[in-house]
């Protein structure tokens, strides 16, 4: 795995006259980790799915090492792209083996290939990752939402990207599954961009925060720099507080009403 520079220019987004995403800018250096937060309706989803060319933008560009990702051949981005999003379908009649075998589907020639040694081992090392080895041969519609959760994160790594992009990808997902998911953002070779609900995980793991409301950016950089009590309380229409946790020197974001 290698990451990848991501550069966002002028990027908006409108379905019909009311733009869901306002002109958005921001540049990630190889590695980093974007937490992109905000409200319901903020503009989030919009974002990411103009990362991974769902949407084509109405204006600006998605730039990845300097190649605007919808000049390139879609093989191509989906080479060095991926996405987990926050749904995904249930009644496949494909095993966990072969759902995160997809994600080798871009480096394949057409849309059938043999699965060679070193796709085989890509594939082996995304399931043991998200500790799928005891589920690879029950169907998607028989497991939980948090394991269904982990197949699509494995089936992500495997497709091998430089820019991963993740939609809340704690959902669903109990503390300990929750954790390793966080703890393999950090340890990632990877550009990542995640939206995440929790403020105080997304400023745990991510290098960089982007506060959206209302389809405008508020903020980007660093996380204490941009999840300041004011910015928290003006965006989510609460009362934040940023308080130190006993027997720590960090700081933990309350809310009150």
């Amino acid at each position: 795995m290698t990451a990848a520079r991501l550069s966002v220019s002028n990027l908006s987004w409108s379905p019909k006259r009311t733009p869901l995403l306002h002109p958005t800018s921001f540049d990630l250096a190889p590695g980093r980790v974007l937490g992109v937060v905000g409200p319901n309706g903020a503009g989030k989803t919009t974002l990411l799915r103009l990362l991974y060319r769902f949407h084509k933008p109405l204006t600006g560009t998605v730039c990845i090492d300097g190649h605007d990702i919808w000049a390139l051949p879609a093989k191509s981005a989906a080479q060095r792209v991926a996405a987990v999003l926050q749904e995904h379908p249930s009644d496949f009649a494909l095993t966990v083996a072969d759902i995160v075998a997809l994600g080798r589907t871009p480096h394949r020639r057409g849309f059938v290939g043999n699965t060679g040694a070193r796709d085989r081992q890509i594939i082996d090392q995304a399931i043991d990752r998200l500790d799928l080895n005891g589920l690879t041969h029950r169907h998607l519609g028989t497991l939980s939402g948090g394991e269904r959760q982990r197949v699509m994160v494995a089936r992500a790594l495997a497709q091998d990207p430089q820019l991963l992009i993740l939609d809340e990808p704690t959902n669903h997902l109990d503390i300990r599954h929750q954790l390793e998911v966080l703890d393999l953002i950090r340890t990632l070779p990877l550009t990542i961009v995640t939206s995440l609900h929790d403020l105080n995980l997304a400023a745990d793991v991510c290098d960089d925060i982007l506060i959206l409301q209302d389809g405008r950016t508020i903020g980007f950089g660093a996380p204490d720099a941009v999840l300041t009590e004011a910015a928290v309380s003006n965006t989510f229409h609460v009362t934040a507080r940023r308080e130190h946790l006993s027997r720590s020197d960090t700081t933990h974001l309350t809310f009150h009403l």
